[in-house]
C-alpha cells in the first residue's frame, strides 16, 4: 500500500477512535437525558463513520471494502433515525425536558 494511503488510513482510525472516546466521556458528563442522547447520537455516527472509512481504505479494492461501504450507509441512516425515536418515546413517556433551574438552556 502507498505510503500517503497508509498514513490517511491510519489517521481516519485514530480520529474515529477519539471521536468515540468523546462521546463516551459525554454520555457520562452531560447532565441529563436529551444532552446524553445528543453526545452518543452525534458522536457514534462520526467515530464509526470515519472508523469504517479507515478500514475500507486499508482493505483496497476487494469485497470486504463492499460490506463496509455498506456498513457506513447504514450508520448513517440508522444510528440518528435511532437516537430521534429514543429521544420521541422517552418525551412521550414524560421525561421531561430540562428547567432552567435544572442547569439548562
Amino acid at each position: 500500500m502507498d505510503m500517503a494511503l497508509e498514513i490517511i488510513s491510519w489517521f481516519l482510525l485514530l480520529g474515529g477512535g477519539v471521536f468515540c472516546v468523546i462521546g463516551g466521556i459525554g454520555i457520562l458528563r452531560m447532565p441529563d437525558f436529551y444532552t446524553r442522547t445528543h453526545a452518543a447520537s452525534i458522536t457514534d455516527t462520526m467515530g464509526a463513520g470515519m472508523m469504517l472509512t479507515g478500514l475500507m481504505i486499508q482493505g483496497g479494492l476487494t469485497l470486504v471494502t463492499v460490506k463496509l461501504v455498506m456498513l457506513v450507509l447504514f450508520t448513517i441512516v440508522a444510528s440518528p433515525t435511532a437516537g430521534h425515536a429514543l429521544v420521541k418515546a422517552a418525551y412521550a413517556h414524560g421525561v421531561k425536558w430540562p428547567d432552567k433551574e435544572d442547569g439548562g438552556d
